[in-house]
C-alpha cells in the first residue's frame, strides 16, 4: 500500500489497495485506520465504488448512521447528495435540493448537530460535473496547534451550541421544515476534541456552531467565526478534485470540509456514509456535563 502525502499537513492517497480489499482484509484495514488517524483525509483513487462496498467498507470504522426521514436515501445507511431529480432532470436553483447542496458550501464538521456526532464520513461521486464541485478541506488539529497558548488555554473549557437549523437558515429560512427541527435539536460539545489515539487535539466547530455555553451571543458569535477564520485561512486547505471512481474519507473530529461551486445546469451526484463516534473515539471526553445535557 502507497501513502502519498496531499496537502499542507494533512491529507493522503491511499494507492495499491481498494475499498473492497479493505472491508475483507484485517491487515488492510488496521494500516488504513492507522493512516486516518494520522492523516485525517484519505483519498483513494480508481475505485469501482458500489453502494454496497461502500457501507462495507465503512462499516469497518464503526457503526453507522441511518439516514434520516425528508432526506434522499431516508431509512439506509447512504445520505443521497444530489441535484437531480427524479425525473432525472438539473432541479432549479431555488429547489430544496439545490439549496442544501448551497448550505454543503459552508465549512463544516458532518453531524455536529445530532446527539451521536460522527467520527469519519465516506464520500464516493457517481455524476459530477466536467468542472467544479471539488470538495475542499482544513485541519482542525493544525488549526489548534497554531493558536497561541492564551487562545488554547481560553477555549480549552468551552462548550459551543451546534444547531442544523441554524447553518441551514443562512442559505434560506424554509429549508429546514417544523418536524425536523423538532427531530434534531441543539446539541452542546466541548470546543476541543482530544484523539485518544495520539493524543492531539482539535478544534470542534462547524458552520452549525451557532453559541457558546456562558458566554454573551454576540461575542459566542465572534469567537467562533475568529476561530474558523484562521483555520480555514488562504493557503492552510486541500481541494479534492473529483474523477471517476474516487473515494474520500475523512475525520469529522479533525477536519472542516465544504464543497465548491460548479455549474448550476450540470448535474452532480455524490453518495456518502456517516460512521458515528463511540466512547472509543474519545466521545465520552467531548459530551457536555449532565447540566448541559439536561437543558
Amino acid at each position: 500500500m502507497d501513502i502519498v502525502p496531499l496537502g499542507p499537513g494533512f491529507a493522503a492517497e491511499l494507492g495499491g489497495v481498494t475499498l473492497a480489499d479493505i472491508a475483507a482484509d484485517d491487515a488492510a484495514y488496521q494500516t488504513v485506520r492507522a493512516a486516518f488517524e494520522e492523516h485525517s483525509v484519505l483519498v483513494f483513487r480508481g475505485q469501482n465504488v458500489t453502494d454496497e462496498v461502500q457501507i462495507a467498507f465503512s462499516r469497518r470504522f464503526g457503526p453507522l448512521e441511518v439516514t434520516p426521514a425528508a432526506t434522499e436515501g431516508a431509512g439506509t445507511n447512504l445520505v443521497i447528495l444530489s441535484t437531480v431529480d427524479k425525473d432525472g432532470k438539473v432541479v432549479p436553483a431555488d429547489h430544496r435540493l439545490a439549496l442544501r447542496n448551497k448550505a454543503n458550501q459552508l465549512w463544516h464538521a458532518d453531524s455536529t448537530f445530532k446527539s451521536v456526532p460522527a467520527l469519519a464520513s465516506v464520500l464516493s461521486g457517481r455524476i459530477m460535473p466536467p468542472k467544479g464541485g471539488e470538495t475542499e478541506y482544513v485541519s482542525t488539529r493544525l488549526a489548534w496547534e497554531r493558536l497561541d497558548p492564551a487562545m488554547q488555554k481560553r477555549i480549552a473549557d468551552l462548550f459551543a451550541w451546534h444547531d442544523y437549523s441554524h447553518s441551514r437558515g443562512k442559505i434560506a429560512a424554509n429549508i429546514v421544515g417544523a418536524a425536523e427541527r423538532a427531530a434534531l435539536p441543539a446539541q452542546c460539545w466541548r470546543m476541543v476534541w482530544k484523539n485518544p489515539v495520539n493524543g492531539r487535539c482539535a478544534l470542534y466547530i462547524a458552520s452549525h456552531a451557532h453559541a457558546i455555553e456562558g458566554m454573551e451571543e454576540g461575542a459566542a458569535q465572534k469567537l467562533i467565526a475568529e476561530l474558523t477564520e484562521a483555520a480555514t485561512a488562504p493557503g492552510l486547505s486541500y481541494e479534492h478534485v473529483w474523477r471517476k471512481g474516487d473515494g474520500v474519507m475523512w475525520h469529522n473530529r479533525a477536519t472542516l470540509h465544504r464543497g465548491r461551486p460548479w455549474p448550476a445546469h450540470e448535474a452532480r451526484v455524490m453518495v456518502r456514509t456517516t460512521i458515528s463516534a463511540t466512547d472509543a473515539d474519545g466521545l465520552q471526553g467531548v459530551r457536555p456535563p449532565a447540566r448541559h445535557a439536561a437543558e
